[in-house]
C-alpha cells in the first residue's frame, strides 16, 4: 500500500514538473531585453503590450504596435485580425501574462512570437518609453 501511494506521489510531481516546464515555453521563445534588441534590429515584428489598457496608457514602449489585453476576453478574436507569419514581439508587465500571450497565439498557429518580458526592464535597457 505505501509504494503504491509513493508511485502515485511520485507520478503526480513528475506530472506537475513537465507542465510547467512545458507551459512555460520552449526556452527560444523569451528573450531578454539585450537578445530582443538584436532581434528586432536583425528581424523587424509588430511589439504587442498584453497589459490592460490603464497599464498601457501609463506608460508603453515607442514601437507598440498594439495593446491587446490578454486578459480580456476579446484577446483571441483580436488575433484573427493579425498575418500568422509575421513575427511578434509581446511583453507586460513582468513576464508572466506575454507567456500567457505566447501560449495562446502559438496554439492560434502562430509560429514567431517572442516573450520580451516585462515593460520596466525593457525601459531600463534603453528602450524608449512614450505615454
Amino acid at each position: 500500500m505505501m509504494k503504491t501511494v509513493l508511485i502515485i506521489f511520485a507520478v503526480a510531481i513528475l506530472g506537475f514538473v513537465l507542465f510547467q516546464s512545458k507551459s512555460a515555453g520552449n526556452g527560444t521563445d523569451r528573450l531578454s531585453a539585450e537578445e530582443f534588441k538584436k532581434k528586432y534590429q536583425q528581424e523587424k515584428g509588430l511589439v504587442i503590450d498584453v497589459r490592460s489598457v490603464g497599464e498601457h496608457q501609463s506608460g508603453h514602449l515607442d514601437i507598440t504596435n498594439f495593446n491587446f489585453d490578454v486578459t480580456s476576453g476579446d484577446f483571441q478574436s483580436k488575433l484573427n485580425g493579425l498575418d500568422k507569419d509575421e513575427t511578434y514581439y509581446v511583453y507586460c508587465r513582468s513576464g508572466n501574462r506575454s507567456n500567457s500571450a505566447l501560449q495562446i497565439m502559438k496554439k492560434n498557429g502562430f509560429e514567431k512570437v517572442y516573450n520580451i518580458g516585462g515593460y520596466s526592464q525593457l525601459v531600463s535597457a534603453g528602450f524608449e518609453a512614450a505615454k
